[in-house]
């Protein structure tokens, strides 16, 4: 970190630590403690009771960048009563199992090994009877980590409409509408294979709203999209053209009734279904809340369910934070804003960084040096787009110190170069993978 005022060291000392007790508030393990425990042979999951004894078989299956450390807490709630099962998780997001396989596979754009692992996660989930309890384990990343291509379309042609659909600024709930379509896992089609065995999903929500179709794209609750919302969003985004032709032959054809839907609400497949959300942004927020309040900030939770152009919702809470210092309103001063959900970047330059970064980088372009300002904005599961940070911090002092070093923080915005920057003046922030995953946290300090 180049050199700046004492006070703002500070306030970065505390915005880090207000994030990490965010973090805590989600850490999945303690979130699957609190929503289930074991009384014998009753199992409490939220307010509904499975007596053991019904089932011959407890198989853990489950995907997503949390699933290791939320397989690590089935296990040491069930023990041994657990006769198998396989998580697919981000590479390097591991933790000690005895009785759940873990498989490793690609992020955010998929590969070869979430291909198979998909493969073998299907046939497991197809082998469950009426005997069988499945705990279903879901986690931001679930999506990219469960690619199960429909006939006729392949790997590639995924990838590439991943890649497309990134770039392109789509929401998660527009990109995960094309991936329940293309795909023979998701939107409620695991829930189907399962059937008739008992099914329990435990959610760790990674969307704005919470919504259950959406995290991991859905695999266990009814879809709501149709492959007629599919092709509406390729019109919206102008991304027919960048699409695999199999592609957009397949959207065409569901729309035209000549394909099956997605399974949608009273399909038989639900009727032995039970979804409970374990943890969620508002969490981490409330969390973070209760801390910046210890160090003496007043504090204000703004939303959880933020979305937008990472570079309008900075200016936005630039706005706010500038009101506070001129005005006193919506708060007094010292003064702690907070905010969660996702933002989205539309890619046109060639440089590095991801949505907390360029969000960052947007707002420091902006802050006045008047004042004492630091944010920290930062991905709950510790990556934050194709990059090895988390997010990044800027203050009132980060125009000048890049001005400094002779860094045109402008034409980095404009080739979408936020982590080169950052790195330059050790704005970086990192913490490695965290095994959790409820979006992204903005922390706004004002003294």
């Amino acid at each position: 970190m180049r050199s700046q005022p004492a006070k703002l060291t500070e306030m970065r000392q505390h915005a880090e630590q207000i994030f990490r007790a965010g973090l805590r508030a989600v850490e999945p393990h303690a979130a699957i403690m609190r929503c289930c425990d074991l009384q014998g042979e009753r199992l409490r999951v939220g307010e509904k009771i499975y007596d053991l004894t019904q089932f011959e078989r407890i198989l853990v299956l489950g995907a997503g960048k949390a699933g290791a450390v939320m397989a690590q807490a089935v296990e040491d709630l069930l023990g041994d009563r657990i006769d198998g099962g396989l998580v697919v998780v981000k590479y390097d997001h591991l933790a000690d199992v005895r009785k759940v396989a873990i498989r490793e596979a690609g992020h955010p754009v998929p590969d070869e090994n979430g291909e198979q692992a998909a493969g073998r996660l299907l046939d497991l989930a197809a082998g469950a009877d009426q005997g069988t309890l499945v705990i279903f384990l879901v986690s931001g990343g679930g999506s990219a980590l469960l690619p199960m291509p429909v006939a006729g379309i392949s790997l590639a042609d995924k990838q590439a409409t991943t890649r497309t659909l990134l770039a392109c600024g789509a929401t998660i709930h527009e990109i995960n509408a094309l991936r329940k379509h293309l795909s023979g896992i998701k939107g409620g089609q695991l829930a189907r294979a399962v059937f008739p065995a008992t099914l329990v999903a435990l959610v760790l929500s990674d969307v704005v709203g919470d919504d259950l179709d959406t995290i991991a794209s859905g695999p266990c609750v009814p879809d709501r999209t149709t492959f007629a919302d599919c092709l509406r969003i390729v019109e919206k985004y102008q991304i027919e053209d960048k699409l695999p032709d199999k592609v957009m032959s397949r959207l065409r054809a569901g729309a035209d009734g000549e394909l099956e839907e997605t399974p949608k609400q009273g399909d038989p497949a639900f009727d032995r279904t039970f979804t409970f959300l374990v943890g969620r942004n508002f969490d981490a927020l409330a969390a973070a809340h209760e801390k910046a309040a210890s160090f003496g900030y007043e504090s204000l939770i703004l939303s959880s369910l933020i979305e937008g152009e990472a570079r309008d919702v900075a200016a936005m809470h630039v706005a706010i934070a500038r009101e506070i210092l001129q005005s006193g309103h919506p708060l007094q001063a010292p003064a702690c804003i907070l905010s969660g959900g996702e933002c989205t970047v539309t890619i046109k330059g060639s440089g590095l960084g991801g949505r907390n970064q360029e969000f960052a980088l947007a707002a420091a372009d902006l802050l006045d040096r008047k004042g004492s300002i630091v944010l920290l904005s930062a991905g709950t599961d510790g990556s934050d787009g194709p990059t090895d940070a988390a997010g990044a911090f800027a203050d009132s002092s980060t125009l000048a110190r890049a001005e400094a070093l002779g860094l045109d923080l402008r034409q980095a915005l404009q080739e979408n170069d936020s982590y080169h920057l950052f790195a330059e003046l050790g704005d970086l922030f990192k913490t490695g993978p965290t095994n959790t995953n409820v979006m992204d946290l903005r922390i706004l300090l004002i003294v």
